[in-house]
């Protein structure tokens, strides 16, 4: 299904769209808070997108610099091409210790990668302990976004989740009740478990230690406890510098959920004493995407979430409308590079407005990528009949200045007193939701003659 096709499931419950884009439009603003109270909030942004930029140029050298301080910190260090490596290494370690329980801290990487079922498959219990994560675990869904993952579930299903599974009492949706019973029950979990599986936010070429962020503790809560840690990360995500890490975490946090600064950011440079520490390094495609001029700066995002925030499309169509790993207009210029056939409809989940990328902290050009996606998709993907000719004719009349101005005023005057029935037809879908404005006798080029004769 297409994402258009998707998104009008999710669209049929009409109140529950209107609460999902008002939630994300609450953190948008709180994003728009915290950064106007940064002083030199631009000058950061910018400092970040030439770190990312080096870091694409030269991500060799940095990754070979980060094995080599990684492995003398006592980190064992394993490489991964693709989805499939990276799960049969990971196998392979909690194999190796006989380990039947883990709990995994929120990872994209091993969302894309499909961690979770292989691993049960192979009978090893997965855990998933950030809250939101849980939530959509135990509900078997994915992430409908990538920072606030359960961001499609109202409250009160959620206490309705955690009565089926938990044998929590109704409480009406009550946050602070359904938190605590959560935490009751993975606490057990954490106590219980043999490995613990995170991501990486930042690895740290120049000290071969990297740095995970979280807002529960559940990462450190889980590696700290048990005595084999895994964390898996993409190969992007190395800085060079330590000192570059300030630069990243005052953007990442106030990018995602308007908050000064992750409450967790756990650095971990090597294992404990009598404990392991394994590290995966995952390519997974990224590098085909790092070949692609047009598109390599994609790789510069640091997964806040601040486009989908913004994004009209995403706040109105949900997460699962983009049946991606990463969602929203970020995911829509990732995706397209790795099946273009499967999603050639998310680069057209757009308005092209530009909201996602003046609020990116890495100034990803993500709406001006959606449009060259376009352009390569029309030209190597079949299209709709209906929507080439039509796109034909439109062509035809924008570039032919007698055509525009007859177009213009039949539409005028059709919209001004055809039947109501015609108008919101199935031809258009605008006024599927929404009254078409009041129609104006002229448009704005008489208007503004006549506007300019009344003056002299």
């Amino acid at each position: 299904m297409s994402h258009s096709e998707k998104a009008a499931i999710f669209n049929k419950n009409e109140a529950k769209v209107n609460w999902h884009d008002k939630a994300l439009w609450y953190v948008r603003e709180k994003r728009d808070n915290a950064a106007h109270g940064v002083k030199g909030w631009e000058y950061l942004r910018d400092t970040a997108s030439k770190i990312k930029g080096n870091v694409l140029s030269n991500l060799d050298n940095y990754l070979i610099e980060f094995e080599a301080n990684a492995l003398k910190n006592g980190i064992k260090v394993h490489w991964a091409s693709d989805a499939k490596e990276h799960n049969s290494i990971v196998y392979k370690i909690v194999k190796e210790h006989n380990a039947k329980k883990v709990v995994k801290s929120k990872s994209m990487l091993t969302e894309e990668c499909h961690l979770n079922p292989y691993l049960e498959s192979k009978n090893i219990e997965v855990v998933d302990t950030d809250l939101g994560e849980y939530i959509v675990q135990i509900a078997k869904e994915t992430p409908s976004h990538i920072v606030l993952p359960a961001i499609h579930k109202t409250k009160e299903e959620v206490d309705e989740l955690f009565q089926e599974h938990l044998g929590t009492k109704p409480s009406n949706g009550n946050p602070e009740y359904l938190t605590n019973e959560a935490r009751k029950h993975l606490r057990n979990k954490f106590l219980q478990a043999d490995v613990a599986i995170t991501g990486v936010n930042f690895a740290i070429a120049e000290t071969g230690g990297f740095v995970v962020c979280t807002n529960e503790g559940n990462a450190d809560m889980g590696a700290h406890l048990v005595p084999v840690h895994i964390a898996c990360m993409g190969i992007e995500k190395i800085i060079p510098k330590e000192e570059h890490l300030g630069v990243f975490l005052r953007l990442l946090a106030r990018s995602a959920t308007g908050q000064p600064i992750t409450t967790y950011s756990s650095h971990f440079n090597k294992p404990a004493e009598g404990k392991e520490l394994h590290i995966v390094i995952v390519d997974n495609g990224r590098t085909e995407q790092l070949s692609r001029e047009d598109f390599r700066s994609s790789l510069h995002c640091i997964r806040c979430g601040a486009c989908m925030n913004t994004c009209p499309i995403y706040r109105r169509s949900g997460g699962h409308s983009y049946d991606a790993t990463i969602p929203g207009p970020i995911g829509s210029i990732l995706s397209p590079g790795k099946d273009l056939t499967k999603h050639s409809s998310l680069p057209f989940a757009s308005t092209l407005c530009g909201s996602c990328s003046n609020v990116c902290p890495v100034k990803i050009n993500i709406h001006e990528q959606l449009y060259k996606w376009r352009q390569i998709i029309v030209k190597e993907e079949p299209q709709p009949f209906v929507k080439k000719s039509i796109l034909k004719i439109a062509g035809k009349v924008l570039e032919n200045r007698t055509l525009y101005n007859f177009a213009g005023k039949s539409a005028r005057f059709m919209l001004k007193y055809a039947p109501k029935f015609m108008i919101y037809s199935k031809l258009n879908a605008w006024g599927n939701a929404r009254d078409l404005p009041e129609v104006k006798n002229t448009n704005f080029d008489d208007w503004y003659k006549a506007k300019r004769k009344n003056k002299k």
